[in-house]
């Protein structure tokens, strides 16, 4: 059901992006509708983990004692890892929280700490990508796994009249790439997929 999901998400996305785009507003109210409804269903916990996030972990189905000892909020460190009582480091980065949470739930198991934990993880804040320059509504995205280029412009209102379509930035890690926004719409080039973080800038044209 979630692949589903992501997939009709990604086509509304492009056509939301594109009927904007192309001043189809009645077509992008009704597909902007439908992406809203489809964005309910994606989860927090289909994002893989990275160095840096800030986690709220839960316990139980153990003695009521050792709760307060493993729950509480840990950081992924610069390893990719968090630091547990009794088990140590396990690995966090690249995972999605459910692995997560499996992964803590056997180290207990098989270090014989406890026989049936029950491990909750959580992400403690939204991952975001920021857009700027010359769109309709500049803002910050939240960002989703199926996230593009072109969905997080649709979800700034589209370009304005005035900007360079032409030369549209995006910031990542301090490496700047530059996409032709309407070689994408016309299948040229890939539209390309957005990690959380990135910087989004559209530059206005001069002619």
């Amino acid at each position: 059901m979630m692949k589903v999901n992501i997939e009709i998400l990604c086509i509304l996305a492009g056509r939301v992006a594109r009927g904007i785009l192309a001043g189809s507003r009645s077509l992008s109210l009704v597909m902007m509708f439908l992406l809203a409804t489809s964005l309910s269903t994606i989860h927090a916990d289909d994002v893989a983990l990275r160095s840096g996030d800030q986690l709220s972990i839960r316990l139980a189905g153990v003695p009521s004692e050792d709760i307060n000892q493993v729950s509480g909020a840990y950081t992924v460190d610069g390893g990719g890892n968090i630091n547990l009582p009794y088990i140590g480091k396990i690995h966090a980065a690249g995972l999605r929280q459910a692995d997560v949470q499996n992964s803590i739930e056997n180290a207990y198991k098989v270090k014989g700490i406890y026989s049936s934990p029950i491990v909750t993880v959580s992400v403690q804040f939204d991952r975001l990508v920021d857009l700027e320059g010359d769109v309709r509504a500049p803002q910050r995205v939240r960002y989703t796994p199926d996230l593009t280029l072109l969905g997080a412009i649709s979800a700034a209102g589209g370009f304005t009249d005035y900007a360079d379509q032409t030369k549209v930035s995006i910031l990542r890690n301090g490496s700047r790439t530059f996409v032709n926004v309407k070689k994408v719409r016309q299948n040229m080039e890939a539209d390309p997929a957005l990690q959380p973080g990135d910087k989004i800038s559209v530059p206005r044209s001069f002619w």
